[in-house]
């Protein structure tokens, strides 16, 4: 009997004790969503592509740099948070953050929504000029690191 309540005590002072700790949530990444292409390629590639092809490449990229360019004075990779960038971890950075992550992800679904409507529209040739340099920035990117000073 004396089993019974001890095991009882601490299984319920275990429960009271979960239910009532605080859990850190994980600090948001300052960069989300894609971040990168699976493929880059050279105009003779792009030209033997059906147009519907195109459109799909193009948006891809312009969701990797909708979530990359903002931020890149902060990193260029998944996975930053302001924590290890030594930002403090107030509410009010924490719901700048927020803010500014919903603020991309709004702009992207506005933005691909017209894309969908109006790009296919547009010149075959223009197309593949759009993708050959949203895919020179991109690769611009690993170069960052060389612009900074020590």
């Amino acid at each position: 009997m004396k089993t019974k309540l001890t095991l009882f005590s601490i299984l319920f002072f275990l429960m009271i004790g979960t239910s009532f700790a605080q859990k850190k949530d994980k600090s948001p990444s300052i960069i989300s969503g894609k971040v990168n292409i699976s493929k880059y390629h050279s105009r003779e590639d792009l030209e033997k592509l059906p147009k519907g092809d195109l459109l799909t490449l193009y948006i891809e990229r312009i969701e990797v740099i909708v979530n990359i360019l903002p931020n890149i004075a902060f990193a260029t990779k998944p996975g930053v948070t302001m924590a290890s960038l030594g930002i403090p971890e107030t509410k009010d950075n924490t719901k700048a953050l927020e803010e500014n992550i919903e603020a991309s992800e709004t702009y992207f679904d506005k933005a691909i929504e017209f894309q969908k409507k109006i790009l296919p529209y547009s010149d075959t040739t223009d197309l593949i000029a759009a993708i050959l340099f949203y895919e020179s920035t991109l690769k611009a990117l690993h170069t960052y690191e060389d612009f900074k000073r020590d």
